[in-house]
């Protein structure tokens, strides 16, 4: 696992579905515990609080939180792969995604500042309520955009994730990781059929 992280820097959906990768032989779940949410939290700092969330509200999650991503997460992962095959989301997957964004609602709030005003977003509702309601919100965004179709998997035979790739000729969700053993593999099997 040390070398195996979460994979950041997606769209924010795709990395919530993302915390669940593979290696050969073994599965890995990046939401499976607290230490493991706190950490992915951490990592999505940047995204969740542009989606209208203050960093303190990251600080301290609970299980419940946990297991409310956890159960986003999964309709995510259904709505994003329809979405990429053109259909449209499952009734369930939606209900789920639009309670979820209403039970904590983004609204705008004019600020005075020396320089005169800003307008923000503040996103209203429980703590855990609102990093699901951000969470889903991307999931809107990401699958009412036609760049969904655009998601990739990786090609690498073992791997499970998905991105969206900025350079057509992106191949894996991480070079590093599943490129390398993909080319190191195709290696040894060439040299394998050499010998026979």
């Amino acid at each position: 696992m040390a070398e195996l992280g979460p994979l950041v820097g997606e769209p924010l959906a795709l990395d919530l579905v993302n915390t669940r990768a593979r290696l050969p032989g073994q599965d890995f779940d990046f939401l499976s515990d607290m230490a493991s949410f706190r950490h992915w939290l951490d990592c999505e700092r940047e995204p969740l609080t542009a989606a209208a969330l203050p960093a303190s509200l990251l600080e301290a999650p609970t299980k419940r939180d946990l297991s409310a991503v956890r159960a986003l997460r999964d309709h995510a992962a259904a709505s994003i792969a329809r979405a990429r095959a053109g259909q449209r989301p499952a009734a369930a997957d939606l209900r789920a995604l639009n309670e979820a964004m209403h039970a904590a609602p983004v609204r705008r709030v004019l600020t005075g500042t020396d320089e005169g005003a800003i307008l923000q977003p503040v996103r209203d509702g429980e703590k855990g309520t609102r990093i699901v309601a951000a969470l889903a919100e991307a999931v809107a965004e990401l699958i009412a955009d036609p760049a969904v179709r655009k998601v990739r998997n990786c090609e690498a035979d073992f791997c499970i994730l998905i991105f969206l790739p900025m350079h057509p000729k992106r191949r894996w969700c991480n070079p590093a990781i599943c490129g390398n053993r993909t080319r190191v593999a195709r290696f040894h099997e060439r040299r394998r059929a050499r010998r026979t």
